[in-house]
């Protein structure tokens, strides 16, 4: 998609949740030719999750980074209009969705902010997930956020974020253990992102094998491979690496053949998904019959899952199958082949089974979007018009966080501008935006263009 093109991909029109949010899910997955059996989106849920990004300011450098060479800085956005977006999300997609805060890292919000932002998407009965490097999210912050509704914790660990001390992904295990001891005994379900990147490609399958020792304590481990968009400065992937030579990888690691096809989430060209059981440190593929599968999670679609009450999920499928026996044949089946494929391991492990879930995500570099994939988008971001695709988001970024925002507080329209912070009545606004000032904390791609500068200037 070219620079022309992104008039016609502005954000979504606000418009009601329910019936019709997934009636249109549904018909953007079957233009795209993918409504199947296993297909989620459109049937399940409206929307895979949706991004409120509460700051654009970041305490890491990623040499690959969504965020522009604007970004840092912007002022965090006031939480009257925060809250004005959680509440455009639920009007959107309504219950049980999925919101991802995040930035930036929304850990350098002020703390009060934060669990307030978390109560206000909890209270709507909507899911909230914190993504975070972590650096920030103690023991005592993730305690309040559950305590306040947080349902996920995502980590984001690897080399990109160039942590001192630390140059390989074996390294970083140490601090991927410290993440997991701070969230355990918390209801919270901890999930783990890896950019992969021609550095650590290679690193995949024992990165695998981590998270599988660590199953149980550790539910997703999401690898989004490396996209050439925001400030980042290792650019575009190499063509080695695609969704599936890293599907390869993480089978090799799982040391088992993980079905990538038996439950869809979206365009199969953006996330793939799969799911393993692992029994005393043994992973088996939870998806491996495509047509039970499919049938399954057809049935069930309407089931809330929490993922944090694996006993509550458990109760309510056996709820349902109570009532309807034509599925307690294909069941036992199924659960019988599983048992005996696993019976050794079962044994060693007392009858304790865990699920360690795979995600792939391929977001699309800035300069090559794809409309088809933008319309069927199950990954969006909440703007101040609407939801729309992340991918285009991120290709466009700044034409969104440059942009003053009305706030409706204490009865007056108001105009609040990101550069400056500051809030003015909305008839008394600059039609026109401040230019972006000089930042002392130059990231990416900008800091590398300044360093070219520099030697240049001396040579």
């Amino acid at each position: 998609m070219i620079e022309e093109d992104f008039s016609a991909s502005d954000p979504e029109a606000p418009t009601g949740a329910g019936a019709s949010a997934i009636d249109r899910a549904r018909r953007a997955i079957s233009d795209a030719g993918y409504w199947n059996a296993n297909q989620q989106m459109g049937r399940r849920w409206p929307i895979g999750c949706v991004a409120l990004e509460i700051t654009q300011r970041c305490n890491l450098d990623c040499t690959l980074c969504y965020l522009s060479e604007n970004s840092e800085a912007v002022r965090d956005v006031p939480i009257e209009e925060v809250f004005r977006r959680i509440d455009l999300i639920h009007h959107c997609y309504g219950r049980n969705t999925d919101v991802q805060i995040t930035g930036g890292d929304p850990t350098l919000r002020k703390r009060d902010e934060l669990l307030a932002i978390v109560r206000r998407v909890r209270a709507l009965g909507m899911r909230p997930t914190l993504m975070t490097n972590g650096i920030r999210a103690t023991r005592p912050l993730l305690a309040a956020l559950a305590e306040a509704g947080l349902v996920d914790v995502a980590f984001h660990v690897d080399t990109t974020q160039r942590r001192k001390g630390y140059d390989s992904e074996a390294g970083l295990n140490e601090v991927r253990r410290a993440y997991i001891e701070r969230a355990r005994g918390l209801p919270l379900s901890v999930l783990f992102n890896t950019t992969v990147h021609r550095g650590n490609f290679h690193e995949i399958p024992d990165l695998v094998r981590f998270f599988r020792v660590n199953a149980g304590a550790v539910r997703t481990a999401a690898f989004q491979l490396a996209a050439d968009a925001g400030r980042g400065m290792l650019g575009m992937r190499v063509g080695a690496i695609t969704a599936d030579s890293v599907i390869r990888k993480i089978a090799e690691g799982a040391e088992a053949s993980i079905n990538f096809g038996a439950s869809f989430i979206g365009h199969p060209a953006c996330s793939r998904y799969g799911m393993g059981l692992v029994a005393n440190g043994v992973l088996f593929d939870a998806f491996d019959d495509s047509v039970f599968i499919g049938r399954m999670l057809a049935a069930t679609a309407h089931i809330e899952l929490h993922r944090n009450d694996a006993s509550g999920v458990a109760t309510q499928f056996l709820r349902w199958l109570a009532v309807h026996p034509a599925f307690w044949f294909p069941v036992v089946k199924w659960a019988g082949k599983k048992v005996w494929k696993m019976r050794s391991s079962l044994i060693g492990a007392r009858g304790k089974v865990s699920t360690l879930s795979f995600i792939v995500h391929n977001f699309m570099d800035s300069g090559s979007l794809d409309r088809e994939r933008i319309t069927a988008c199950a990954f969006k971001v909440m703007t101040a018009d609407g939801p729309m695709s992340m991918c285009l988001h991120n290709a466009k970024r700044d034409s969104f966080i440059l942009l003053p925002i009305n706030i409706h507080a204490s009865g007056r329209e108001q105009t609040w501008q990101p550069l400056t912070g500051e809030t003015t009545l909305a008839r008394e606004a600059a039609l026109q935006q401040p230019a972006p000032r000089e930042s002392r904390w130059l990231k990416g791609r900008n800091r590398q263009r300044d360093s070219a500068k520099r030697r240049a200037a001396l040579s």
